[in-house]
Order: C-alpha cells, then sequence, then structure tokens
C-alpha cells in the first residue's frame, strides 16, 4: 500500500492529500530515509513523521486496505 494511504487508512493523517503533501515537503522518513509518498509500505517498518517541533514515530504493525475508527489504531504502534 502507498505510503500516503496507509497514513490516511490507520488515520495518523486525516486527509491523502495532506499525507500526499507532508510526503513530498520530506517531512515523513521510514526506515531512516525520505520517503516519497509511492513508497510501498511494509508490516515492521517505522515512520516519522515531524510536525513542526514535534515528531511522531510509529512502527507498521498490519497493512489493511480498509479500517474503521475503532480499529485503525491497531494497524501501528507508537513508539516514541
Amino acid at each position: 500500500m502507498r505510503l500516503d494511504k496507509y497514513l490516511k487508512v490507520s488515520r495518523i493523517i486525516k486527509r491523502r492529500s495532506v499525507a500526499n503533501e507532508v510526503c513530498d515537503a520530506g517531512h515523513v522518513t521510514v526506515n531512516g530515509k525520505v520517503a516519497r509518498a509511492s513508497y510501498d509500505v511494509k508490516e515492521g517498518d517505522v515512520i516519522e513523521i515531524r510536525f513542526g517541533e514535534k515528531t511522531m514515530k510509529a512502527e507498521v504493525v498490519k497493512v489493511t486496505e480498509y479500517a474503521d475508527k475503532s480499529n485503525a489504531d491497531t494497524m501501528y504502534k507508537i513508539i516514541e
């Protein structure tokens, strides 16, 4: 699954267009490397997103095409 879609489905970022812009601006790294929106997310990847001064680090636990509000947070595990 594409990185921008994963961020939207897992509800880390609310809109896919915003996720795409964040990736294009270079604020998202996967496994320590700057990632584009088209990056193919796999289980075990570590995604780091910079929101201004704050940084969120999460490990991909599960990749599914659809997740509702109640189980979206099971797709990732917060590291920091």
